[in-house]
């Protein structure tokens, strides 16, 4: 699924495994907003001046310029601020586009398109020179009448290629105060299986922790329990299902949580405060 809601800043038609625009573009920088959705296309927003707050699953970032923060493909994200002084790129692309490289190259080669990777990576000043004029040259090949797809590819690669000296792709130590460790393995657990496990014994048995254990390291974490965490994430996924979804409340209900219409209504209610309809209609 493309990611309409960028679509409308620019006029010609969308490539079908690539899209790039300025952030400059955007003319309602104060107003603008991106619902939670999924999408199968890989994403990344580079800030060049401003800010701006964007989502991974569970996890919020602020997103401070120069920085770049990448989404890989299947992961929930939700953009909720840009300041009026924002100018950057956002670019989405399908990865058969990087026919000419083995099957998971991307995941393989570059952290930042694993799924438990941070997404965001702080900028040099050096490097974010460099990365503009590779941004400026994809939008010239995007807007070209005939989109060459090699090259495409191999300007977006060039551009992986200059971001992995960059200091903030070094893979940190590891935290060493497990409930810390533990709570993020549960929020990623969380965000891959939703559809599969909803109960914190099977996230438990699935990290090979006991529930208590489990319990006592999200709180301990962040202040919240293990539960609360599991409600934010089955909200998070029907609000992308109720926005981005042709399944109505009722199927939604039984995909998501094998619950009645109604009791998913109720529950959905309880914690956002508004019914799944109305989300429907106003956000």
């Amino acid at each position: 699924m493309h990611s309409i809601d960028w679509l409308p800043l620019m006029s010609n038609a969308i490539h079908e495994d690539f899209h790039i625009n300025r952030v400059d573009d955007i003319s309602d920088k104060k107003n603008f907003k991106v619902l939670p959705h999924r999408k199968t296309y890989h994403d990344f927003f580079f800030l060049k001046k401003g800010t701006a707050v964007r989502s991974k699953g569970l996890n919020s970032y602020e997103i401070l310029a120069p920085a770049i923060f990448f989404l890989p493909a299947y992961q929930i994200t939700e953009h909720t601020m840009l300041s009026e002084d924002a100018e950057g790129y956002y670019c989405h692309f399908n990865e058969k586009l990087f026919d000419l490289f083995p099957k998971g190259y991307l995941t393989e080669q570059f952290v930042f398109f694993q799924y438990q990777s941070n997404p965001l990576i702080s900028l040099q000043d050096a490097s974010q020179i460099t990365l503009e004029h590779i941004l400026e040259r994809l939008i010239v090949l995007y807007r070209a009448e005939e989109h060459k797809k090699n090259l495409i590819a191999l300007n977006l690669m060039t551009l992986f290629e200059e971001l992995r000296t960059e200091p903030s792709t070094v893979v940190a130590k590891k935290n060493k105060k497990s409930n810390f460790e533990i709570t993020k393995r549960y929020k990623h657990a969380l965000a891959k299986h939703i559809y599969e496990y909803q109960t914190i014994n099977d996230y438990a048995a699935l990290l090979n922790v006991t529930p208590n254990y489990l319990n006592k390291c999200v709180k301990t974490a962040i202040g919240k329990t293990a539960q609360d965490l599991l409600k934010e994430m089955l909200i998070l996924e029907a609000k992308t299902l109720i926005r981005h979804s042709r399944l109505n409340v009722s199927e939604i209900a039984v995909k998501l949580c094998n619950q009645t219409p109604s009791n998913f209504a109720r529950f959905f209610k309880q914690q956002t405060g508004i019914t799944p309809r109305e989300y429907a209609i106003n956000g």
